[in-house]
């Protein structure tokens, strides 16, 4: 068997769909675990990110079985939807890379003014903070917030802002879903590659005259 071999072609692409099944997982977790944080989930790319791990993660089965087959018609298909995510990984990584302080902000700002006193009173026990940024430009929203909180961390008298917590988990979340999603992407060009490469060569387990 050389390195450019059936075999080797097979393994390789075996191994890459198993480390797409992880980061299809990893980017699910993440993006839940940001999502998790009340107000958090108002950020859409979130949402667009669990979208590109639950693709990734059935993508990448179809991938595996196609190489472990050799199935000429999943490993098409299997081409062509990979190219796609990756170029939609590649747009919403970026996304999450580009997005700074002040437009999280103004997310949260314009969700939270959506929402009924009784959704921030659930939110502010949930994550036990009162209010959502304490500012001039919404000083009197603030007061009302706060003298309508109930979250345990009112009973001490040190409660922090809902907004600082958001924001500070909103980053982290961001952060690695980009970074993670970005790296990940350029990955995925080699898959396309690889799949392409083992559908044109024969197995020499197969009769040898038919062309697969």
């Amino acid at each position: 068997m050389v390195c450019g071999g059936f075999t080797c072609s097979k393994n390789a692409l075996c191994s890459l769909n198993v480390v797409y099944m992880l980061v299809g997982l990893l980017l699910i977790g993440v993006a839940a675990w940001g999502k998790g944080f009340g107000i958090v989930s108002s950020i859409h790319i979130i949402g667009g990110v669990i979208a590109v791990g639950v693709f990734l993660l059935l993508i990448s089965i179809v991938g595996l079985i196609g190489a472990l087959n050799h199935h000429q018609v999943m490993l098409f298909f299997y081409m062509v939807i990979l190219f796609l995510v990756f170029l939609f990984q590649f747009g919403v990584s970026c996304s999450c890379l580009a997005i700074n302080q002040g437009q999280q902000v103004k997310l949260l700002n314009a969700t939270w003014g959506l929402m009924s006193n009784e959704t921030r009173v659930g939110v502010e026990n949930k994550l036990s903070c009162c209010g959502l940024l304490n500012t001039t430009q919404s000083q009197e929203q603030f007061n009302e917030d706060v003298k309508l909180c109930q979250a345990p961390c009112k009973v001490t008298g040190l409660c922090f802002t809902c907004g600082d917590m958001m924001l500070q988990h909103a980053a982290e979340a961001l952060k690695i879903l980009g970074g993670v999603g970005l790296f990940f992407s350029f990955t995925e060009i080699l898959g396309v590659w690889l799949a392409a490469r083992y559908r044109n060569q024969k197995d020499p387990r197969a009769n040898p005259s038919a062309f697969l």
